[in-house]
Formats: structure tokens, sequence, C-alpha cells
């Protein structure tokens, strides 16, 4: 399917064939893509935690407000991020740059990051967005369909997934075959009211 195709033709699906299944190789393939989004500073601090468990999936949907397409698509990815990565992991990100450029990069994570809670929130938050699109787009590149969802209780999400104590959830994504019909668009605000040149 072409880029744009896929742009234009990506709904948020709720209903999904539970007999379609992904193959691990196809979901991996999935995944993969979603990790070429990019992400601050490369820190590439997004995790993806693919739950394919039917017992556990069936523990998600129930701190997830019992929504069918938890269980029903063919996968179910919670992208998490890791909040400390601008600490631990900004050596090894730009590793094989030329050194001149691994320090200067070093040096900017650290300064940007140490002491900044609220900047480490969301940028992890905005990087889950970029995966989450992603994962979303070469979906339905595939003739796939998905739904991005942030109705679930997190902490129990958290819990069942094992969420170690430096990470965050940002949301979750469900991929799989529709069987239902899309809905028309509705309530499409005006593009003039949505777009501003330069300034509000």
């Amino acid at each position: 399917m072409h880029t744009l195709e896929a742009i234009q033709t990506r709904r948020a699906v709720r209903g999904y064939d539970p007999e379609f299944s992904l193959s691990q190789a196809e979901k991996d393939e999935l995944l993969e893509l979603a990790l070429l989004a990019p992400t601050a500073f490369n820190l590439q601090h997004v995790r993806l935690v693919d739950v394919s468990d039917p017992a556990l999936r069936a523990q998600v949907r129930a701190a997830g407000w019992d929504q069918a397409q938890i269980t029903e698509a063919s996968m179910l990815v919670v992208i998490c991020a890791q909040l400390d990565s601008w600490a631990q992991n900004a050596e090894r990100v730009w590793e094989g740059a030329p050194e001149e450029v691994k320090a200067f990069m070093v040096g900017a994570i650290d300064g940007y990051y140490r002491d900044k809670p609220q900047v480490q929130r969301d940028e992890v938050m905005r990087s889950c967005g970029l995966v989450a699109q992603t994962l979303m787009l070469a979906a339905r590149a595939k003739g796939l369909d998905s739904v991005p969802m942030d109705g679930f209780d997190f902490a129990a999400v958290g819990e069942l997934i094992k969420l170690p104590a430096n990470h965050v959830i940002g949301l979750m994504v469900a991929v799989g075959k529709r069987n239902v019909e899309h809905k028309p668009r509705v309530g499409k605000l005006p593009f003039a009211e949505t777009v501003l040149r330069n300034t509000f």
C-alpha cells in the first residue's frame, strides 16, 4: 500500500476477527518497523511489550474497561518507555559515531535531562506517540487495522506486565483484521481552524 493511502485509510478500529492471527515473524516485522520511529536524542527509550499470552490478555482486558479488541485483535502492544534512559544509555546509543560527536551528544543529553523530571516524562511520551503512530501506519500498509488506547487502568496494566519502576506506559495499540465496517468520519474541525500560519 502506498504511504499516502495508509495515512488516509488508517482508522481507529475496535471490531476484530478473533479467528485471524499473525505469525510471530509478522508481529516481529511490525515491531521492527515501529522501532524505526525517531526518538529524542536517539535514546531509543521506548519498550514494546507484545502481550500474546491469552490469560494475560484477559487480565489486561479486565483492566481495560472490558474492551473487546484487547483480546480479539491479533496483536496487543503495550508501548512503554524508560524514564532514565538518558542517564543509562546515552553512551550506548551514540556508539559508532565520531568521538567528538559522541562526546557532544552525551553532554547535551545530560544537560537537557538532569534534574528535570517533567522533561524526562514529556520526552518519553512524545517518543511513545511517534512509535505508536509508526506501528499503526505499518499495520495499515500491510492491510491490517489498529486502534490506539489509553482507556485502561495504567497502574493495573503496569502490574500485569511487571513494569519496572523506572518505566512508564504511554498507551496500548491493538492490531488485527477488522470485522466491522468503518464508520463515517464525523466532527472534523475545519482546516482553517486547526492550521495556523506563523502565530495564533
